[in-house]
């Protein structure tokens, strides 16, 4: 009898055993595998379950929806917007979050872009939860409020629903987005009218809107990729842009704010350089950065391209700081500033260059604003420059972020050169001669009493121009005119 008691005890705790087992291969993250191989957040393989990929994840009709519900929702600080349309003719809504939205100021813009390729629908899902959670925080919590109040950030949740759709890779005609971008290596895709529609919305976009920065969320990997993403010789090895050091900053800002990205052993700190891993071409990252001076990442964000839906909320926990602190680093990191002219005041659309860094970053056409993005702990030398003036620099020691605004002056030169008219504009030389006569009759000790406050008035004024020219809706921690 004992013995049978014993046997039934046993028997129970075994059972127990194996059910808590279960529930933590549900439940549980697996952290044990950092190989470089598909990770899953999930125990198990997914290859001996079969269910329908696309359960529990927006269809395009429910995506369109959920954007529209959030217009309404959080109409104070967004505005819903499309870009054009796919091949079927599915609009290509965005979201664009700001105090001041669909109003152009002197801020940063930042663009999230995701599911560019039709069988990786994680970014589009997360991109909504970060609208979202912007929209229900930005009140109380101190990094959502920087953003809606200090930039504008655009969400293009599907750039391509048709292939989601599909539940392919390519768009309606099959084709690769990211490979459809005119590339600067190879004579690819240059007639921009025979590329997708898709496509052509993308580079029309950059063209209105003066991005700063931008991101794309991809999946089947956890790593942070940047420029750039081919080589001359279609070898693979680490070729990096002029902007390598900032680009590396901007991965490791994602990578490191990651919940395990950064602990990766195939990708060092979670980041990589695009033709090391496996050159591209025709890629929108590349594409970004040189023809529309936006620094953009390549973000492969799930192991798994098309993970069951029930791991969704693990995933954006995991991914939500990191996608924070990368819009923000616009406004924590970088050089920032306005370039006027000295002679009326009036904003200048120059550029801006860093000496050593052979890359043009070009100041707003409205406000003249510019943002450029470097590695902190550095002293750099900034010059602004514009056609028909002096180009200024100066010399900044990067803690985090500064500001540096620059007052041009005409170039004289082209001033002596400008034809001048045959006419006598000064017709009114007898007028001119009694004033003249005038003014010398008063007494010298009153002249120079006019001349002492002309003086005066003349430098408070010019100290007010300055102090206005350097004010900025963000304080930074240093700020200087040029």
């Amino acid at each position: 009898m004992k013995l049978i008691f014993s046997l039934l005890v046993l028997y129970l705790n075994f059972s127990s055993v194996l059910t808590r087992g279960a529930e933590r291969s549900l439940f549980s993250t697996s952290f044990s595998d950092f190989s470089g191989s598909t990770r899953h957040l999930f125990e198990g393989n997914p290859s001996e379950t079969s269910f329908d990929k696309a359960k529990s994840y927006m269809t395009n009709a429910e995506l369109e929806k959920a954007v529209k519900e959030f217009g309404r929702r959080c109409s104070n600080i967004s505005r819903i917007y499309s870009i054009g349309k796919s091949v079927s003719g599915f609009p290509l809504w965005v979201i664009e979050i700001s105090d001041k939205p669909g109003v152009e100021e002197p801020e940063p813009a930042f663009k999230f872009i995701g599911n560019v390729h039709g069988d990786e629908p994680v970014g589009r899902e997360l991109l909504i939860l970060l609208a979202n959670w912007i929209c229900d925080n930005h009140v109380k919590d101190s990094l959502a409020r920087l953003i809606v109040e200090n930039m504008h950030l655009h969400i293009l949740p599907s750039m391509n629903p048709d292939g989601y759709a599909l539940k392919r890779r390519g768009n309606a005609n099959n084709i690769d987005l990211n490979r459809d971008f005119p590339d600067q290596f190879f004579p690819m895709n240059n007639d921009e009218e025979a590329c997708q529609p898709e496509t052509r919305a993308i580079m029309s976009w950059v063209r209105q809107i003066h991005f700063t920065a931008s991101a794309s969320l991809h999946g089947g990997a956890l790593v942070a990729n940047y420029p750039w993403d081919g080589t001359q010789d279609k070898r693979r090895y680490y070729y990096g842009c002029p902007d390598d050091e900032a680009f590396q900053f901007l991965a490791s800002v994602y990578s490191r704010s990651h919940y395990n990205m950064s602990l990766s052993t195939e990708f060092q700190g979670g980041i990589i350089n695009g033709a090391s891993w496996y050159p591209i071409y025709g890629g929108m990252q590349d594409w970004n950065y040189i023809y529309g001076g936006c620094f953009e990442l390549t973000l492969e964000i799930s192991d798994d391209k098309w993970p069951s839906a029930e791991e969704l909320p693990t995933i954006w926990e995991y991914n939500k700081m990191s996608m924070l602190n990368l819009v923000a680093s616009l406004v924590k990191t970088g050089v920032r500033g306005r370039i006027f002219s000295s002679d009326s005041g009036r904003p200048l659309p120059g550029s801006i260059t860093i000496k050593g860094i052979n890359y043009t970053v070009n100041a707003g056409r409205a406000f003249a604003d510019y943002y450029r993005l470097l590695t902190p702990g550095k002293r750099y030398e900034v010059m602004a420059s514009m056609p028909g003036y002096k180009p200024k620099s100066t010399s900044i020691w990067l803690e985090e972020t500064a500001t540096a605004d620059f007052i041009l002056d005409p170039d004289s030169a082209l001033e002596d050169n400008t034809p001048r008219s045959i006419c006598d504009c000064s017709c009114d030389s007898k007028a001119k001669l009694v004033l003249l006569e005038f003014l010398l009759g008063f007494h010298v000790e009153v002249c120079f009493v006019l001349i002492v406050i002309g003086a005066l008035l003349c430098f408070l004024l010019k100290r007010r121009q300055k102090f206005t020219l350097g004010k900025h809706k963000q304080s930074p921690k240093r700020s200087v005119v040029v």
